[in-house]
């Protein structure tokens, strides 16, 4: 919970630009910046099916609070291009993870606030995890996000069976035609089954849905829901990160776990299930009236979580 006013937020056209891009690792990347440059870091990464305009009312707040904030397309979104055509379209968890460190050397950032949601979270913890002395504190929703792939077979209740439709169609060569031909459609059924309390106009899904136009994205998304049921194999250079990601390595860093209370496809729990996982101070929160894309919709809660970390 957080106590914080709400502010005015930004209008469904209102972009997040300049962009910058840098050659960071296998990608090149296009990324949003706030400054001051001097400030302490913080990376907002994005999820699927989203764009860096989850960030597009978090990143004002915390530049005006002193951080350096940088907000990347994730490989396969945007402007974010894969630097060599020969690189496989990977979209495993090791990947995105060590896409965000590539981005930190490349920009030279030593430290900074690891926050996001979905994929992001993912790529966020995945960096708390193995490099956490690069990291100050992170930020993440629906708990341990790291894939447990040698038990992704084990059946959830039903229910929740249900709203992971999209991963299993997504196993299927009719998945990987549906989301080439209906990029847009998928991910605006997924935007109101995963937030039913958040109106998002026309205006605010077609600013993120052009980021679904890169040539990457069905071949990174398809890879990313079948290499997590270990139906697909990881690119070979990530091998030694998954192998030690398979071993569900502890976070040791400051963390601020947050669900929100509407959310339709990771129902929010009272983060106990996940505690042994954090091995430094954690705190755990739902936040109401928010669901899966929480930062977009809690703007303010999500912000204070990461100066709280910011702050020590």
């Amino acid at each position: 919970m957080t106590d914080t006013a709400p502010t005015p937020r930004a209008s469904s056209t209102k972009r997040l630009e300049p962009l910058r891009h840098v050659d960071a690792g296998v990608l090149n990347i296009a990324y949003y910046e706030a400054s001051p440059a001097d400030g302490p870091a913080v990376m907002l990464m994005h999820g699927f099916p989203y764009d860096i305009h989850s960030y597009v009312d978090v990143a004002p707040l915390l530049a005006a609070q002193g951080c350096r904030v940088i907000v990347p397309y994730l490989r396969g979104y945007g402007p974010t291009v894969f630097r060599d055509k020969a690189t496989p379209r990977s979209g495993e968890q090791a990947a995105v993870g060590a896409d965000m460190m590539a981005l930190m050397d490349a920009l030279g950032i030593k430290r900074a606030v690891f926050a996001g949601y979905d994929w992001g979270g993912r790529a966020a913890s995945v960096g708390a995890a193995l490099w956490p002395e690069r990291c100050i504190g992170l930020v993440c929703t629906n708990g341990y996000m790291i894939q447990d792939i040698a038990h992704a077979m084990v059946p959830a209740r039903p229910d929740h069976e249900a709203a992971l439709w999209y991963q299993y169609y997504f196993q299927l060569e009719r998945g990987r035609a549906g989301l080439a031909a209906n990029r847009r459609g998928i991910a605006k059924l997924l935007w109101s089954q995963w937030s039913p309390s958040w109106a998002f106009d026309e205006a605010c899904f077609e600013r993120s849905a052009i980021a679904f136009d890169n040539s990457g994205y069905v071949d990174v998304v398809i890879h990313s829901y079948r290499h997590r049921f270990g139906l697909a194999d990881g690119d070979p250079q990530y091998a030694e990160v998954q192998r030690r990601l398979a071993a569900l390595p502890v976070i040791a860093v400051p963390t601020i776990s947050l669900d929100g209370a509407d959310d339709g496809v990771t129902p929010a729990r009272d983060g106990g299930a996940s505690a042994a996982k954090y091995t430094a101070r954690r705190a755990h929160r739902v936040i109401p009236g928010a669901g899966h894309n929480l930062p977009q919709e809690a703007p303010e809660a999500f912000a204070a979580a990461v100066m709280e970390l910011v702050k020590g």
